[in-house]
């Protein structure tokens, strides 16, 4: 079976603005770099990956499309620039010559605005990553999927991904809410979902498949299996398993799927999402 990781990430400490990595991150406040992170995968048998921007910060963008350049492995890089900038566009116009930007993502989740999707700027701005043939990766907390499907309404042409199921409170055991929430979104055809980051919100030290079961099964059930891209969110996800453990975990819980389906989820809605080419 062909694998794509649709979501990791690289990093280097003190070489761009991380503010919410401190030495209190534990495991993850290290430098993660492409030559580890390629033993990983193939040790793992995943062909490719997208790498996903952590810094508000497009020079830790135009780094990350360096690394792109330099590992063909990574098929694919989700940046960042400010959607709030006056030349919003100016900037994209200059960093879409790069043909491995695949799209952009801010973190909306540290935002305290509930609402810093639905600015008029910033909607300008994600809308006209559709000019461009970008996509934006929305990473958020279950109370913004409100204002993710108002997104989605206003941005019909723009694909859109919610990162890591939107994170549900997994540890918690909440589900309900989550969903009907969630549901919501299935009505625009331009959302996707990814299925990563859920370890992390499960109970850290004592987590198994069984507690990520209900909300994979919810995505599945309200995305169906071509709506939804397998991601690893490494290293992010070392706080609670291995990159093993999650690609093992992920399995199995679509392992009652069909083949085709299966290999949708792993590889070929990633590569059709974000238009990615083959190694080169």
């Amino acid at each position: 079976m062909e694998i794509i990781d649709s979501h990791q990430h690289f990093w280097k400490l003190g070489a761009f603005p991380y503010d919410w990595l401190t030495p209190q991150s534990g495991v993850l406040y290290h430098d993660f770099l492409p030559i580890g992170f390629a033993d990983v995968l193939r040790s793992n048998d995943v062909h490719q990956s997208v790498a996903v921007q952590a810094s508000l910060s497009t020079e830790e963008t135009n780094w990350m499309l360096q690394l792109a350049e330099e590992n063909k492995y990574i098929a694919g890089v989700v940046g960042w620039i400010d959607l709030l900038a006056t030349d919003f566009e100016e900037q994209l116009q200059e960093i879409v010559k790069d043909r491995k930007l695949v799209g952009l993502r801010h973190l909306v989740q540290d935002e305290p605005d509930p609402e810093w999707l639905l600015q008029s700027r910033v909607v300008k701005s994600i809308r006209l990553l559709a000019k461009y043939d970008l996509t934006y990766d929305i990473l958020i907390f279950p109370s913004h999927l409100k204002s993710a499907g108002r997104l989605a309404a206003e941005c019909p042409e723009t694909r859109l991904v919610i990162d890591h199921l939107a994170k549900p409170a997994i540890k918690s055991g909440e589900i309900k809410e989550w969903k009907t929430r969630l549901k919501k979104l299935t009505a625009y055809p331009n959302v996707y979902c990814k299925l990563s980051g859920l370890v992390t919100e499960a109970d850290v030290d004592n987590w198994n498949a069984d507690d990520l079961r209900p909300y994979v099964d919810a995505a599945l059930e309200l995305f169906g299996p071509k709506r939804i891209l397998f991601g690893s969110d490494y290293p992010v996800c070392l706080l609670a398993a291995s990159y093993s453990q999650v690609l093992d975990a992920y399995k199995g819980l679509v392992s009652h799927l069909s083949d085709n389906e299966v290999q949708d989820i792993f590889a070929s809605n990633a590569r059709l999402f974000y238009k990615l080419r083959g190694n080169e």
